[in-house]
């Protein structure tokens, strides 16, 4: 049920942002689902929200995009999001990463931008591999590693994608080897 709620929610922000031609890339476990699916549709993990990628100035355009949707804007301890009008659960909302603007203030690198996003099978725009890497390696919390060693293991993650990380998000990288 949880899994199906995630989905439906991913719908209706994605198709609400498409019809209102808002620049987006989904982000997160969503996209990491998107690209493990492309290898291997088993080994997809379930997650319980939708994080996904914006600019700011397109934050409230977004928001009238979504309200039709049922979807309305808040903000919990800083983190703006998207929670359904009649059940608003920040816990399996959709959450927004500002593109261009580092995640937490203790970043050393910025999110990427929304131009870097492509189609995804699913038929919504997902961030390219290369910059979800980065920003997994970033915020490099367990679920974060987890969603990593599945791209290893599958092997999506290729030497150019490697070659092109920051040296300080290539040593992450390298350190979870020992997580295997």
């Amino acid at each position: 049920m949880a899994v199906e709620h995630v989905e439906r929610l991913l719908r209706r922000v994605t198709s609400a942002l498409d019809a209102a031609a808002i620049a987006y890339a989904v982000v997160g476990g969503n996209a990491v689902a998107a690209w493990v699916a492309t290898v291997d549709d088993g080994a997809v993990r379930a997650t319980k929200d939708v994080d996904v990628l914006l600019r700011r100035s397109d934050f409230d355009r977004a928001a009238a995009a979504l309200e039709p949707a049922g979807m309305i804007p808040i903000e919990v301890l800083g983190v703006p999001m998207f929670v359904d009008r009649e059940k608003p659960n920040p816990k399996t909302a959709c959450h927004v990463i500002f593109a261009n603007e580092n995640v937490r203030a203790s970043d050393r690198h910025a999110a990427p931008d929304v131009t870097h996003a492509v189609e995804s099978p699913g038929g919504y725009r997902v961030l390219e591999l290369g910059e979800l890497v980065a920003m997994k390696l970033q915020a490099y919390r367990l679920v974060d590693r987890v969603h990593l060693l599945d791209l290893r293991r599958l092997g999506l993650v290729r030497p150019a994608i490697l070659e092109s990380l920051p040296a300080d998000l290539r040593e992450r990288w390298d350190a979870l080897e020992g997580e295997e």
